[in-house]
């Protein structure tokens, strides 16, 4: 049978959700807002999770009406037709080949906190860390659910220790004075925190009760870790550990290490790494139901839609792993400047939320509907904030309606041809 096995209950879903958004960003983005804009950076937390609360919802209405493995390019595909619905797929299978590296480049980059390492231990780590994610992704989501709950506890059980002995309160989580031009700064460099939601969309056909559990995973997961990523930056500020570069990327082991000594690299290495690989994890395994749910609609072949005997797309999954271990020893091999093209790529994720939203002020009626309208600006708002690095997503865009137009025309001119041949 080549279906999904539906084994995700509510703590399950909301495990994935919120380390699907804490993941790699909770030990560095908050550090980097506050070199920004300081104290005001406080302000650019609740704002933009306010602003993003539409997004959310839109997301969860759509998981809760169209539970599908395809996900985001479902949602899409439902509301304007099947072309579509292949954009927003390509949109989210291009990032693969230069996404997954860096995440796994970020993970490795904790265990220096821990050991010294060679460039070839470091790649040796990163491979280990996808065949760690291709043995859990076989288990089932049921299992990876579950360890995803586990990591985001040891996360929030951290940021409670470093509130706990470092003193902090309510008084130091608090905004300073509000200025327009530094909240609108950080909120520029935090929006990547909530990154992710489109990953989630593609767990909702193994949801034991979508309707019902999806929508208050997604809503749940995006509260608790809008409530951490607050948290931390207000430890971040109380210990100053931001500043400059090196400051930003170490903000976690400097709090560490005030608090409980030298040792404390190694809590900081075991959970940054850990943060880091949950959400490799997430999108690892929403890439894969988005491969098998392209091939069960025989746009991929039909191999890529067989399950294995626990009921998971296993052959989607292992397909993704191989692509994932050629570009990142491609990465280490040419040693690929990571960082630009990661810039290029979050406009892919901005373009899928804005078709994601525009899906549903097409299929909602009422309120809903509104609200996937205003998303719709919204994203559009972000999409435009990105500058000259949404060419590259916009290159993809008019690429593919080009080709599908090249496409179209020599397929009808081949059936105008054979017409004329039988006649």
């Amino acid at each position: 049978m080549n279906e999904l096995r539906k084994e995700i209950g509510l703590l399950q879903g909301i495990g994935l959700m919120s380390t699907s958004l804490l993941g790699m960003g909770i030990f560095v983005v908050p550090s980097v807002a506050a070199t920004l804009s300081g104290e005001t950076s406080l302000w650019a937390w609740p704002i933009l999770i306010l602003l993003i609360v539409p997004v959310a919802l839109t997301f969860a209405r759509l998981g809760q009406q169209f539970p599908n493995a395809g996900g985001a390019a479902y949602f899409v595909g439902r509301a304007y037709g099947p072309a579509w619905d292949k954009l927003t797929a390509v949109l989210f299978l291009s990032v693969i080949p230069v996404a997954i590296p860096a995440g796994l480049h970020i993970a490795s980059g904790f265990w220096y906190a821990m050991f010294d390492l060679t460039p070839m231990g470091e790649l040796l780590i990163q491979l280990l860390t996808l065949m760690l994610i291709l043995f859990l992704g076989l288990l089932g989501a049921k299992i990876s659910g579950n360890v995803q709950i586990a990591i985001a506890l040891i996360i929030a059980a951290l940021v409670v220790a470093i509130w706990y002995f470092g003193e902090l309160t309510v008084k130091d989580s608090v905004p300073g004075d509000f200025e327009l031009v530094a909240v609108g700064e950080a909120i520029g460099v935090i929006f990547w925190c909530f990154i992710g939601l489109e990953a989630f969309a593609h767990m909702g056909e193994e949801f034991k009760c979508p309707e019902r559990d999806f929508p208050r995973a997604m809503v749940i997961g995006f509260v608790l870790s809008g409530i951490v990523y607050w948290a931390y930056s207000a430890a971040v500020l109380k210990f100053g550990a931001y500043g400059s570069p090196e400051q930003e990327v170490t903000s976690m082991p400097t709090i560490l290490y005030l608090l409980f000594g030298d040792n404390a690299r190694y809590i900081a290495g075991v959970a940054g790494y850990l943060a880091s690989f949950a959400s490799i994890n997430i999108y690892q395994q929403g890439f894969a139901r988005l491969v098998w749910a392209q091939a069960r609609q025989e746009r991929l072949p039909a191999l890529l839609h067989r399950t294995s005997g626990r009921d998971v797309p296993a052959n989607a999954l292992i397909t993704v792993i191989i692509v994932s271990v050629i570009s990142t020893v491609a990465v280490a091999v040419f040693a690929l400047p990571l960082d630009d093209l990661i810039r290029f790529t979050n406009g892919n994720f901005i373009m899928v939320y804005v078709l994601s939203m525009a899906a549903g002020w097409k299929v909602f009626r009422g309120f809903p509907r509104w609200l996937a309208g205003f998303s719709v600006i919204l994203s559009l708002i972000l999409l435009s904030m990105l500058g000259t690095d949404c060419w590259y997503v916009l290159g993809i865009f008019c690429a593919y309606w080009i080709m599908l137009l090249l496409y179209k025309r020599l397929l009808s001119r081949h059936i105008h041809k054979m017409k004329h041949t039988t006649l």
